[in-house]
């Protein structure tokens, strides 16, 4: 029997601090960015958790907490946590999402360089992401279209090996059906891939792909340095 691969939820909070917390003294922001940073790397020892800085790529956006586990509540006890920070005072969410994995109904090959490594990141410098809904017309189409679709939509993907994709599922937990993750050293091989994807049939099927987030990974202590103070 060949192993099932494991199923995870998955959960992309995206924070903003508000202006007036930079107009508080320098020894309070210090003392505050301590605090949070501890409680961070507290929780990334109870569940698997990434950080990233999105300070100048992005104006309604600063800072970046990815997290998976095996259950959704999870996520909740962590901003209820980060909220009760003196800097959780001054954070808003603008976006949330919440999504699982599982393995995809077109690729049933396994990836051999995928085995020896973390498989819910490969821990690049550059982390994009963003929520996807196909048309409704997609899900109309027999199954077997719709992988001969997908099988060139692979062939695009394979151009560009630098590119790793991390691919959730929304389906009923939240308002995406996907919610796609892109890790990278170089941002131009990510825009060149999406351009080549612009010209094949499946583009077409696409109803939505935005907003459009691309961040920088970091230790907790470095991204909150980028907030400045």
């Amino acid at each position: 029997m060949t192993d099932q691969p494991v199923r995870e939820f998955v959960k992309y909070t995206f924070l903003k601090v508000d202006r007036s917390w930079r107009s508080i003294g320098d020894a309070e922001r210090r003392s505050q960015k301590a605090e949070f940073a501890a409680v961070v790397e507290e929780l990334a020892e109870t569940c698997w958790l990434r950080t990233y800085s999105l300070v100048g790529l992005r104006g309604d956006v600063d800072l970046l907490v990815r997290q998976a586990a095996p259950s959704i509540d999870t996520f909740q006890s962590t901003l209820t946590r980060v909220f009760a920070t003196g800097l959780g005072r001054y954070l808003d969410t603008p976006y949330s999402y919440l999504a699982m994995t599982r393995q995809s109904p077109y690729r049933a090959h396994r990836h051999p360089e995928m085995e020896a490594r973390d498989p819910r990141s490969w821990d690049l410098k550059y982390f994009v992401v963003y929520p996807m809904v196909k048309k409704r017309s997609w899900y109309a189409l027999p199954q077997e279209d719709r992988q001969r679709l997908m099988g060139e939509h692979f062939k695009i993907g394979h151009k560009y090996p630098t590119v790793k994709i991390n691919t959730a599922y929304s389906f009923g937990l939240d308002d995406p059906e996907f919610v796609l993750g892109f890790e990278m050293d170089d941002p131009g091989d990510f825009l060149l891939l999406v351009e080549d994807l612009r010209m094949i049939p499946t583009s077409q099927y696409t109803e939505s792909e935005t907003p459009i987030f691309t961040s920088v990974r970091m230790p907790i202590r470095e991204a909150l340095e980028t907030l400045g103070g």
